[in-house]
């Protein structure tokens, strides 16, 4: 009796089973007629296809959707494809993998897009500073495949095909792609091309300790000691030292010999800074002393008073006109030639300002930099006592110098960082971040082409970088008459 039973059972389910199945079979082929409705000429022209449609199933769970080909934009889709199926690592990695190629491998990929696809490019971006999708409008950016004819349909540009009288066998805007200028591939090495030792290098913020002279001569201040470091020969160069007694010394580079030592100030001496042949020298007891070095050591030519606490930033302007000052007391001034106060003060600042660069490339441009409580970089306009722009670095900002051949400069960070940073003026987006120091980027001197820098640190080493590249310039007069480049 169990045994009928349980057989009973069984065929009761498979007579349940096989109308499961008949449902959907007959639910199947009653979407297949009608996806064939939807997709029939006359379909479409005498009802639109909406997903809220009796018997028509969502578009999320259809799996026998037919692409219409007709309005499909092939150049637009296959690039959208190819840009956005990557991640954004994945699209940093690339580039980082192909900065070499890369701009070849995008001109590339545009001409074989004008000449298979007709995309009409005319135009390739630069791959450092833009992104490298081509100009193309957004409302065309869709996917690859289309289930529904498009009202508008794309036409093909007038002046893309090639003229019979031509001898090239590319269209007309490949052409125009082809004869587009190029700019060259901007390179900078994250590793510096040269290491010195540099025992008792002190990490001391408010010293300067590393300077380049126009004649290649590097000179640094390890300890009790000034050491010189030469690519070359090099005659009659005058070297000032600021000493911890308040000392100002000036040396005879070639002959090593002391010529002179200027006295005047009562604290140490931690900025200098040279015009032609007059030195500034700016002290711990506030006081900015200006000299001739031409007159005997005794006889003291401008006290510059107006800083409250430790000078630690001095700088002429290319111009040889007005000198910058940063101090302690989280000020910048500007002096002239004709009066013993600042004609200029800046107190946005919100810590000590030791970094300081005139522009070579635009009159009257100042930048400055902000110690740990600040970490901002100021520009200012000396000829209209304005302030430009700011940007906040996220640390201390030790030194400055400007690029002799471009609008841009790069600045050496401290707390918290240690870093070097490449920027462009005035957009102030970064060039490039080098690293490599272990302690505060506490000095910064350029080479006299322009092109190298050098970097000091607590960690006890002078590294060398080349971080901008030297254009065709009008190279400086070496005559004995321009008194402004024979000392530094």
């Amino acid at each position: 009796m169990s045994q009928c039973l349980t057989q009973e059972c069984k065929l009761g389910q498979a007579a349940r089973m096989d109308q499961e199945y008949e449902r959907r079979l007959l639910r199947q082929t009653h979407f297949q007629n009608v996806s064939e409705n939807m997709l029939s000429p006359s379909a479409l022209s005498t009802r639109p296809v909406t997903s809220n449609s009796p018997g028509i199933l969502p578009r999320k769970t259809g799996d026998r959707f037919i692409p219409t080909r007709a309005s499909s934009n092939w150049s637009i889709n296959f690039h959208a494809i190819n840009e956005n199926g990557k991640s954004p690592n994945q699209n940093r990695k690339t580039k980082e993998a192909n900065s070499d190629n890369g701009k070849d491998g995008v001109a590339y990929a545009a001409l074989l897009k004008n000449e298979l696809l007709g995309a009409g490019i005319e135009k390739v971006s630069d791959p450092q500073t833009e992104d490298r999708r081509f100009q193309m409008p957004m409302q065309e950016q869709r996917n690859l495949f289309r289930y529904a004819l498009s009202t508008k349909r794309s036409t093909t540009e007038s002046g893309n095909e090639i003229s019979p009288y031509s001898l090239s066998p590319v269209s007309n805007k490949s052409q125009k792609l082809l004869r587009s200028p190029r700019k060259p591939t901007r390179k900078i090495s994250k590793i510096p091309f040269k290491v010195l030792d540099a025992p008792e290098l002190q990490d001391d913020f408010y010293l300067n300790l590393v300077d380049w002279s126009a004649a290649n001569v590097l000179s640094v201040g390890l300890g009790a000691c000034v050491y010189l470091w030469s690519a070359c020969t090099s005659q009659g160069n005058f070297v000032a030292v600021g000493t911890h007694k308040g000392y100002v010394q000036i040396w005879d580079a070639a002959a090593g010999k002391k010529l002179s030592s200027l006295d005047g100030h009562s604290a140490r001496v931690g900025a200098l800074a040279w015009n032609a042949d007059h030195l500034s020298s700016g002290s711990r007891d506030r006081l900015i002393l200006q000299r001739d070095v031409r007159t005997p050591p005794l006889q003291m030519e401008r006290r510059l008073q107006g800083h409250r606490q430790e000078v630690c930033g001095l700088k002429w302007s290319p111009d040889h006109q007005h000198l910058a000052s940063g101090g302690n007391d989280n000020k910048l001034f500007v002096w002239n030639n004709s009066s013993l106060s600042p004609v200029q003060q800046y107190t946005e600042h919100l810590a000590a300002v030791k970094a300081i660069a005139w522009s070579p490339h635009q009159h009257g441009l100042l930048a400055s930099g902000g110690g740990t409580a600040d970490r901002c970089i100021r520009f200012w306009n000396t000829l209209t006592c304005q302030p430009l722009q700011c940007v906040d670095t996220g640390s201390q900002v030790c030194n400055l110098a400007w690029s002799k051949h471009a609008n841009e400069l790069v600045s050496t960070h401290g707390y918290s960082q240690n870093q070097i940073l490449v920027w462009k003026y005035p957009s102030l987006t970064q060039v490039a971040k080098l690293t490599g120091h272990s302690y505060r980027v506490l000095y910064l001197a350029i080479s006299p082409d322009g092109e190298a820098i050098v970097t000091g640190a607590g960690d006890e080493t002078l590294r060398f970088w080349n971080v901008f590249s030297k254009t065709r310039s009008t190279k400086e007069s070496k005559s004995v008459l321009n008194l402004f480049t024979r000392i530094r």
